[in-house]
């Protein structure tokens, strides 16, 4: 058995830290409990691991990544981004179709399943892409193995687009599992990029939020949510941007089957259009991010609940393919491995547990992760607040890339240790149908 003492716990729907401790035998929590453990408990741990007062949190679980394997193994692999994984506090992920070759059929998920089976060093599951062609594999998907049905509205890396109507009306209709949505309307995006081009200066990033416009995000969203209301599909919303559509969604709680759900992306909480002339394409971002009191909404909808879940949407790529105009640098960052100090620089810890644990837990059925209780999985994560703040460097970087948007950034917070499956190892997620 291990001890875990003189923690500060943030525990299931607490609303402050409290001082206590924790034991778990293989891989489950064995008991909790405020102040000090006694005499007994103490005399029969195996281990004993005093926190210092740092928090003790269920491990985060990540519910967008892009872990580029197989195909796109230059830039990362699921070993190496499963590393940064843990070493940001996250001990499961949930990760994207858009590799190469796309997940779109139930022998590429398997492939994709075998190779994290070997590799990874967090629990995973992987997401199956919806496209034109592809609706009788859908229908085959084991949806307590298979996280979601993913459904690009906009163009993104991997070049997954469906935006026929028909197509988007046959997969919404159709459709056991919840659909997951990157809604950004492509007819839009073309007519903005007709109608401003020839750019003036393509080398300014601003020119990516206006192309790929809040009206972009809105319309795509609004259309997502009239089709699933039309056929009774189970939506979430991915890296929601905008003011006006954080106001489509309710604040209700989160039961497993919540209709309607959306998620923000620390990238949108933490940097707007005014950063561009600083950072440039390392913030180049589909959806891209957006004006200050975008993300001022998106920060008091998180609060308020009308936004589920924080996911990183991790999307790695090397330096050398962030470079070229607004056309040419590729979209993404990697965020995996800081955004958990990151909002917990930003938001209270039992916000912070709400929307990276508890949330994306229940919004997918992930029974038994996601909280601190006795009978759970042991997925752990100390995290010390620090006396002098750490300045985040492209040198602390794990991922493959080597890089970061939130190099020259402090944080007051350090990720101290994490357990998956109190030490055995990672295993595949399950899920409530």
């Amino acid at each position: 058995m291990t001890l875990i003492h003189n923690a500060l716990i943030v525990a299931d729907g607490a609303t402050a830290p409290f001082t206590g401790w924790l034991t778990f035998t293989d891989d489950r929590i064995t008991a909790m409990g405020a102040g000090q453990p006694d005499a007994a408990t103490l005399g029969t741990a195996g281990e004993t691991i005093d926190a210092g007062g740092a928090y003790l949190l269920p491990g985060a679980i990540d519910c967008h990544v892009h872990f580029r394997e197989p195909g796109l193994t230059h830039k990362a692999t699921i070993a190496s981004e499963s590393k940064a994984a843990l070493a940001g506090g996250v001990t499961s992920y949930i990760e994207m179709p858009n590799t190469k070759p796309v997940t779109t059929t139930i022998a590429a998920w398997e492939d994709k399943m075998q190779r994290a089976s070997m590799s990874s060093a967090a629990n995973y599951s992987f997401m199956i892409g919806a496209a034109a062609d592809n609706l009788a594999e859908l229908q085959k998907a084991d949806f307590t193995r298979i996280a979601a049905v993913k459904v690009f509205m906009g163009s993104s890396t991997g070049n997954m687009l469906l935006d026929n109507d028909s197509s988007l009306r046959a997969v919404f209709a159709d459709q056991a599992g919840r659909i997951v949505v990157h809604a950004e309307d492509q007819s839009v995006i073309d007519s903005n990029i007709a109608r401003f081009s020839p750019l003036p200066d393509p080398d300014n990033m601003l020119w990516h939020t206006r192309l790929r416009s809040n009206e972009a995000c809105i319309r795509a969203t609004e259309r997502a949510l009239e089709l699933a209301s039309r056929y009774g599909a189970r939506l979430h919303v991915a890296h929601v941007t905008t003011a006006q559509e954080t106001s489509l969604f309710d604040a209700a709680p989160l039961p497993a089957g919540k209709q309607y759900t959306a998620e923000v992306s620390p990238h949108h909480l933490l940097f707007t259009l005014d950063d561009y002339p600083r950072l440039g394409s390392r913030i180049k971002m589909n959806p891209a991010v957006k004006s200050q009191a975008d993300r001022e909404a998106l920060r008091r909808a998180l609060t308020e609940g009308r936004l589920d879940i924080i996911a990183t949407d991790h999307a790695p790529h090397l330096l050398s393919e962030k470079a070229g105009d607004v056309f040419h640098a590729m979209s993404g960052a990697p965020m995996i491995q800081f955004s958990l100090v990151k909002m917990l620089d930003l938001f209270d810890p039992a916000t912070v547990v709400r929307r990276m644990s508890e949330a994306p837990a229940a919004l997918f059925g992930i029974s038994g992760r996601g909280t601190l209780a006795p009978g759970n999985y042991a997925d752990l994560v100390l995290v010390e607040c620090l006396d002098t703040p750490h300045t985040i460097s492209d040198s602390d970087v794990i991922s493959t890339c080597g890089w970061t948007p939130l190099a020259g950034t402090s944080t007051g917070h350090r990720v101290v240790r994490t357990w998956v499956n109190g030490g055995l190892g990672p295993r595949a997620l399950q899920f409530k149908a």
